[in-house]
């Protein structure tokens, strides 16, 4: 399976490429804004794009809905936060997203099991 991760911060990229690639998954790239990632997704398709709630003055949930509306190939969009997920719950539920992800629990496991939940992952 692999992943685009877009997260305005430096630090929590290199931690996630690091965390997902010992599991398995194959992180095509991390970008930090909404421009940088309806590109890549576009020419990288990933199987699933991890979208921070929080990116700078852009909005994680935006950003989700652009990329349903746009990538339909690729709508699988998990939002991720440092924030409990109970703190976005409505908004979580309304979005795009087919699920969030707390950053603390970040795992290829934990992103195939909420793939599953939402309509099938790809196994690999």
């Amino acid at each position: 399976m692999n992943c685009l991760i877009v997260d305005d911060s430096r630090r929590f990229l290199d931690a996630a490429r690091s965390l997902l690639e010992r599991e398995g998954m194959t992180v095509l790239d991390m970008v930090s804004t909404s421009a940088e990632a309806l590109q890549r997704a576009e020419e990288l398709r990933p199987d699933v794009t991890l979208v921070d709630i929080e990116l700078g003055e852009e909005s994680g949930f935006e950003l989700a809905g652009r990329l349903r509306e746009h990538h339909r190939h690729q709508a699988r969009v998990i939002l991720i936060s440092t924030h409990a997920e109970e703190d976005y719950a409505e908004l979580i539920a309304a979005s795009a997203a087919c699920g969030f992800l707390p950053k603390t629990c970040l795992s290829a496991a934990a992103i195939r099991r909420l793939l599953s939940d939402c309509g099938g992952a790809d196994e690999e």
